[in-house]
């Protein structure tokens, strides 16, 4: 039997898709709706969702408070036992996840369904695996023994952004519930209905109603609503900078625990000692789910003894992209999200252009799908200035900019004069270059000849205006727990 049941419910790519919230184990609907329609063809309605207010997210905080006592309880081999029963689940339906999320949110069907949704799969069994072994701190000082001890948060409110929807959401969801806490998740309203299907294996799976809860809405009606909650004890967010603030005071304002992973602006370095070809290869890659990635390397660098023959190799990998349907396996390039975000993007290049940047390729809106069509032109601009719009501000879109560097110090300065501080990437043939840079260069994850190479076990986020907080492996359930000090005077008689 398919878990994907009940509830107001519509057809997307052959799938069922509950439209309405789920909240304490129950298909909640909202008197009210909002549209969501495919980047693929923007004529296209795939659903009227569910539109949550504030009745709605004090429900599922209600649902949310109900059930943490018996969860929290449970302990880490009982909570595991049911995440891994999740992760079971999403690997059976990775075929329907990936037909849901690509007409969804656009990103490539293929690369959902061999790479990306198998690793919401994997959130869920390494989180339930690294609460099971994690070691008490025990000790003895003092005439005490002591030790350290991890007890669940609370209630939790988890805020996703729209690219990758299913994956990101387990990746913060995840670690909560290994925790010990329960879980009121509010996807992107750009692109909710992957998520529903999550909320439908985590009943499958026997989860207790309550404790993973799922609210769709606008981020500033029912959002809003849900993290200014009292009775939270933990926010994690992943979205813009402005929106964090807003969040941040809610949060401040009943002293909550709060997280935020807000974007970057990625410095790739290529020194000239590198191997130019791969790393023109990979810069050209950054146009993948249409830059569309928050650890994108978007200012490329390259020092500039090595500038005409880089590239030269790099339009040489971009000139080979395809931009297309993304259910279509020869397509590279998807469309962007939707046209408000295409707007956006267009305009950068457009204020860029106007201000005398050069346009070193694209900078236009594809022809394919017509004056509709959400496919933009990879793009490459080289800035007059470093102090240029499109160097300085998140782009997230198919623009990348061009910059030459002198030496290391001009590279470094180059790298961390931005204002954002998630991720960078750095190509040399030198180990201790490697190592210098890795050291200076300002970024919560500095990669080395290679890109997106994730351990689960290593923390992630960003500096600056890039977040606050860390998720992945121990630092994630560090989070998402309070510590305990149990200490017990030594040669205690009864």
């Amino acid at each position: 039997m398919s878990p994907f049941v009940g509830g107001t419910r519509t057809d997307v790519g052959g799938v069922s898709v509950s439209t309405d919230h789920y909240i304490g184990g129950q298909r909640v609907g909202s008197p009210h709706t909002f549209e969501n329609r495919s980047p693929l063809d923007w004529s296209v309605k795939l659903a009227d969702v569910a539109r949550g207010d504030a009745d709605t997210a004090r429900l599922a905080i209600d649902a949310a408070v109900a059930a943490f006592p018996e969860w929290s309880a449970m302990g880490v081999k009982g909570r595991g036992d049911v995440m891994r029963r999740v992760a079971d689940l999403i690997d059976a339906h990775v075929p329907e996840l990936a037909a849901v999320e690509c007409r969804d949110m656009a990103m490539l069907e293929e690369s959902l369904r061999l790479r990306v949704l198998s690793r919401g799969a994997r959130n869920f069994r390494a989180y339930a695996d690294l609460a099971e072994q994690y070691e008490e701190r025990v000790w003895a000082s003092n005439g005490t023994a002591n030790r350290v001890m991890r007890m669940p948060a609370g209630p939790t409110v988890v805020i996703t952004p729209w690219n990758a929807p299913f994956m990101l959401s387990t990746w913060k969801c995840a670690p909560a519930l290994a925790a010990g806490n329960t879980v009121v998740l509010k996807p992107a309203e750009w692109s909710p209905l992957s998520c529903s299907l999550l909320a439908d294996l985590c009943h499958e799976a026997g989860m207790p109603a309550g404790v993973f809860n799922v609210v769709q809405g606008i981020g500033e009606e029912v959002g809003a609503a849900l993290v200014s909650d009292p009775r939270l004890k933990r926010i994690s967010f992943t979205g813009s900078p402005d929106t964090a603030k807003h969040i941040g005071r809610a949060a401040a304002s009943n002293i909550v625990p709060f997280t935020a992973e807000l974007g970057g602006k990625g410095p790739f370095i290529v020194f000239a000692d590198s191997d130019l070809e791969a790393a023109a290869k990979k810069a050209a890659g950054q146009f993948d789910d249409s830059g569309q990635v928050c650890l994108a390397g978007t200012r490329i660098m390259v020092e500039a003894s090595a500038r005409d023959e880089f590239l030269a190799l790099f339009h040489r990998f971009a000139d080979a992209h395809v931009l297309g349907d993304s259910m279509d396996p020869a397509t590279t390039i998807s469309p962007m999200i939707h046209p408000e975000h295409f707007a956006r993007v267009a305009g950068f290049v457009e204020r860029a252009r106007a201000a005398g940047d050069t346009i070193l390729r694209g900078g236009q809106r594809s022809s394919l799908g017509g004056d509709d069509g959400l496919w933009y032109e990879p793009t490459l601009i080289e800035p007059r200035s470093n102090d240029s719009e499109v160097v300085q501000h998140e782009v997230f879109g198919p623009v990348l900019t061009f910059q030459t560097f002198t030496d290391e110090d001009d590279a470094v300065r180059l790298a961390n004069s931005t204002a954002y501080g998630l991720s960078a990437i750095v190509y040399t043939g030198s180990q201790e270059r490697a190592e210098r840079m890795g050291r200076a260069v300002r970024a919560g994850t500095v990669w080395t000849n290679c890109f997106l190479v994730r351990d689960l076990t290593a923390p992630f986020g960003g500096c600056g205006i890039s977040g606050i907080g860390r998720e992945g492996g121990d630092y994630a359930l560090d989070f998402y727990s309070d510590l305990k000090m149990f200490q017990v005077l030594e040669n205690t008689t009864h």
